[in-house]
């Protein structure tokens, strides 16, 4: 190993045996070999005559000789990683062909010639012999590392230097291995006295990969070093309990007090497991370096938890003006299954280095314990390591053996000091095992009984390294048993104390910036808060977004939208959809609330409606009118993402949770696109509040509307919103003009009241003239939860009311107006959750004791609003008015793909409803 302790056999540098495996699945963790004939060595005997390896006068120059050894050089550097031993458990691997000498046809008796080293760091000349130990002791111990699919030439440098340089061992002095030792011990004795105290409970135990705890404890100790002043951690439920203990410093009373649930009336229907809590805490380095830690919260959806711990991490950077990203950092830690199966992990490094999202580089430690759940590595993946998704990216990729505690302490250095220099990700793959099943009450034997015969025989990597420092004589027994008798005295003091005292929750949320916004039911004070924006701001925020630069080379399609938006800036013409859009930032922006919009083509807008970024149609230089409005204006981002929902939406998601004063905006492309994020949705959004505590205030703009486009065009699912919505844990609207727009946007942000908000916007309708308003609607009042008829007269009775939501109430609004019908009312519910009741009845009274009441909807009666509102309204509404209902029949699929079936469908829900 690294630091000198044994980690299985080695294979022969000078010898010709190569290849298969030799012995049981479980071997002594040597590399097997089996003899083979060597391709250059023939070459090189047929071009020189030569028989005996003892010739010393062959025919053959000094530089083919040294371009041989530099070819080996190179196998060791793109290949050695598969002769490394990585196994905890002892399993050889198979010898590969491109790191033994007589490959490339050089012989015994080379070992002992001397050849330059000029790419090796160090001397400039060596023997074979010490050159291929070298490169052997650098790439083929407990440290395998995969760099040379790096294209840039100086960052393979820099690793090969700082590995090759050290042969990839850190020597470490007798008090950091005191430390390391220590760290191991309190995750060993955490583990046992917990396994101990709550008999068959679940905790996901750590044991097997407890070095996890030292590599995080190094980890925050370099990240003091570097001058990082704060991390967000994002981790699964393995290990998490021991990371909370340990390494977050949470109370052991706490966690014990989990364990027993001693308040159960007060999590009725809320609160979340244990090994799903999250937590915050500030850790202090040995040089007295404070570094805030977040352990994010998380659900049981391995892996979505990444976009979210980087969002978070983003929206901390940019709070402090961070613009390098050096300050504040992210570690997430994977299992192997999940690292290699779920494509949140793809989407998450992809972001890696956009713009938008980077966050200077996170370390990624993936706890490899050689099996998911029950399923095999060779089940589960189809690439050699768990970690191969990630050569996506151009990082260095360190595999290393998790019961050498000394090689993670090289590894976690290295790592640390590659992401500080080159602010990219870098991934370190441990590879350790599951003493325990899936969870402390599963049967492992069932399905791998010869990998647990192995474990069960093995001892912790404590006691292992334990041994191996009294070995090198440099800690005593005596302060070792020290060591683990003051933890568990600790432990047992803090359980004592647990089960004596009552119960103390600690929760952390509601604190610092969130300290004065709140959750829960909203105040009444907030119901009907005034979102208007003077005049004159609102006017000179609208003709800023309508000037360019005089250099500016504008597209000649794009002068008469700026023409407009000028009219518009003096009420010369209704405002419409977009512009009332970027006036609601805008005016933000310049009230000091920083905005973030993220979506696919959201710049342009998926409707070329917003067009908030424009492109010189000669230089292609990009203007955003909304980052020149003033001098003392907020933040302005207008990002286009990748091609991502999930990602993207767990990004801001987690970047709402830091800026609780801004507006942060998801757009999706069409609002059908959202399922693809469902798990961020229901495991974040939609429930946070409930299982965590945790506040959110960021928007989800959803392009919805049936307008013959097909199946995947048309719908947002709003069904599947109104179904999530419980408690008052979101906000669902479905605007129908542009100043409706403009306030809700506001208002999200001038309330106090945090919640998500789910905005189902038009497509078709953006530039239709009856959904502009004027510019003085956005001077005065707010969002209406519910728009009465406009055309029909206060206490004008009625025979027929139409109570809609967006695009299908303008419609019937238009069509009723053709026709004249000045006995049917069209009421719009522009908010349909929270489900404004009392505005609801009073509209409905001043139509009248004894008209019909119809829900109108386009999309088919199984979706769309019907189900949520007859389940909240009932049959009766106000127990006065019978509901009845105008849709779309059921139907599987959201909308037919013919345009012209559309048109008569959407005729015959116009028909029907006008009766």
């Amino acid at each position: 190993m690294s630091g000198g302790m044994p980690a299985g056999g080695q294979v022969s540098v000078g010898g010709a045996n190569h290849g298969e495996h030799a012995g049981g699945e479980y071997g002594n963790g040597s590399v097997a070999t089996v003899k083979r004939p060597s391709r250059y060595y023939s070459l090189f005997r047929s071009a020189t005559g030569s028989d005996g390896p003892e010739s010393s006068d062959r025919e053959m120059s000094i530089a083919q000789l040294q371009d041989r050894v530099d070819q080996l050089v190179r196998g060791f550097r793109v290949r050695g990683h598969l002769e490394a031993k990585l196994d905890p458990l002892g399993r050889p691997r198979p010898a590969n062909r491109d790191l033994h000498p007589d490959t490339y046809g050089l012989l015994p008796s080379d070992m002992e010639r001397s050849f330059s080293t000029r790419t090796i760091f160090g001397d400039n000349t060596r023997t074979l012999g010490e050159i291929v130990q070298r490169l052997r002791n650098t790439y083929c111990r407990s440290i395998g590392a995969q760099f040379m699919h790096i294209d840039d030439h100086d960052i393979r440098n820099w690793l090969q230097n700082r590995m090759e340089g050290t042969e990839n061992r850190l020597h470490l002095d007798r008090q950091t291995q005191l430390r390391v030792l220590t760290r191991l011990t309190d995750a060993v004795v955490f583990e046992e006295f917990v396994r101990r105290k709550f008999v068959g409970a679940k905790t996901f135990s750590l044991e097997g990969a407890e070095s996890l705890i030292p590599l995080l404890d190094m980890a925050f100790e370099k990240a003091g070093e570097h001058g990082v002043r704060e991390a967000v951690l994002g981790m699964a439920h393995r290990g998490r309990l021991n990371v909370l203990a340990n390494i977050m410093g949470k109370r052991h009373e706490n966690i014990f007090w989990s364990f027993d649930d001693p308040n159960p009336d007060a999590n009725r229907g809320a609160g979340d497991v244990l090994y799903h809590l999250g937590y915050s805490t500030d850790w202090i380095t040995s040089q007295n370096q404070n570094i805030h830690i977040s352990l994010c919260f998380n659900p049981s959806h391995l892996e979505f938890v990444n976009p979210v711990a980087m969002g978070r991490c983003r929206s901390k950077q940019d709070r402090i003006e961070d613009l390098d990203h050096k300050q504040i950092m992210t570690v997430l830690i994977h299992g192997d299954a999940a690292f290699a199966g779920e494509g949140i992990v793809q989407e998450t490094l992809n972001m890696s280095q956009l713009a938008g999202y980077q966050v200077g580089g996170t370390l990624h430690v993936i706890l490899n314990n050689q099996v998911g759940f029950t399923t095999t590595e060779q089940e589960g993946r189809s690439t050699t390591y768990a970690s191969d998704v990630a050569k996506m990216l151009q990082i260095p990729i360190f595999h290393v053996n998790g019961e050498d505690p000394e090689a993670v302490a090289q590894v976690v250095q290295l790592a640390m000091d590659f992401r500080h220099q080159f602010q990219r990700d870098v991934v370190i793959d441990m590879y350790c095992y599951r003493r325990l099943g899936h969870n402390e009450s599963d049967e492992p034997r069932f399905t791998q009984p010869l990998m647990y015969q192995v474990i069960d025989s093995r001892p912790t990597v404590r006691d292992s390294y334990l041994e191996y420092l009294l070995q090198m004589n440099e800690v005593t027994r005596e302060e070792a048993d020290q060591i683990a008798e003051a933890r568990k005295n600790k432990l047992q003091a803090d359980f004592d104390r647990a089960s004596s005292q009552p119960y103390q929750p600690d929760t952390q949320s509601m604190g610092g910036y969130w300290e004065t916004y709140y959750g829960g039911e909203l105040r009444e004070e907030e119901r009907h808060l005034d979102t208007g924006v003077p005049l004159g701001k609102l006017s000179y925020a609208v003709s800023k977004l309508a000037d360019v630069p005089a250099d500016f080379n504008l597209n000649s399609k794009l002068a008469r939208t700026l023409q407009l938006r000028a009219e518009m800036a003096g009420d010369k013409r209704p405002i419409d959809w977009a512009t009332a859009e970027l006036a609601a930032f805008a005016t933000l922006a310049l009230e000091g609330h920083p905005i973030r919009l993220s979506g696919q083509d959201c710049g342009r807008g998926t409707f070329s409606q917003r067009h908030a970024i424009l492109h010189d149609t000669v230089t292609e230089k990009r203007y955003c009118s909304l980052k020149r409005l003033s001098d003392d204006q907020a933040v302005v981002d207008i990002i286009n993402s990748p091609l991502s929902e999930a990602g993207v939406l767990g990004f801001d998601y987690g970047y709402s949770l830091d800026t609780p004063e801004g507006l942060t905006v998801w757009e999706a492309q069409f609002g059908d696109f959202s399922n693809a994020a469902q798990v961020i949705i229901d495991q974040f959004i939609t429930s946070a509040e409930d299982k965590w505590r945790r506040l959110s205030n960021l928007v989800m703009m959803l392009p919805h509307g049936f307008e013959g486009a097909g199946p995947e065009h048309c719908s947002a699912r709003m069904e599947r919103y109104l179904m999530l919505s419980a408690e008052n844990n979101i906000q669902v609207v479905y605007p129908t003009t542009a100043a409706q727009h403009f306030h809700v946007l506001r208002r999200q942000v001038k309330r106090n009241w945090r919640k998500p908000l789910v905005i189902l916007t038009p497509k078709g309708l953006l530039r239709d003239p009856d959904v502009g308003s004027p510019l003085l609607e956005l001077t005065k009042g707010c969002f209406q939860d519910v728009l009465p008829d406009p055309f029909i007269k206060p206490g004008q009775s009625v025979r027929r009311v139409l109570l809609a939501t967006g695009k299908i109430a303008v419609e019937l609004i238009k069509e009723r107006n053709k026709r004249e019908l000045s006995d049917i009312a069209v009421v719009r519910l522009e908010q349909l959750y929270p489900l404004p009741l009392a505005d609801l009845q009073q509209t409905f009274a001043s139509y009248g004791p004894n008209f019909q009441l119809f829900w109108v909807q386009e999309e088919p009666w199984n979706m769309g609003a019907w189900q949520f509102l007859r389940t909240r309204l009932g049959d009766r509404v106000f127990g006065q008015y019978e509901l009845n209902l105008v849709s779309r029949p059921e139907s599987a699929s959201p909308s037919t793909g013919s345009k012209n079936a559309h048109k008569l469908e959407q005729h015959d829900i116009i028909e029907a409803a006008l009766g």
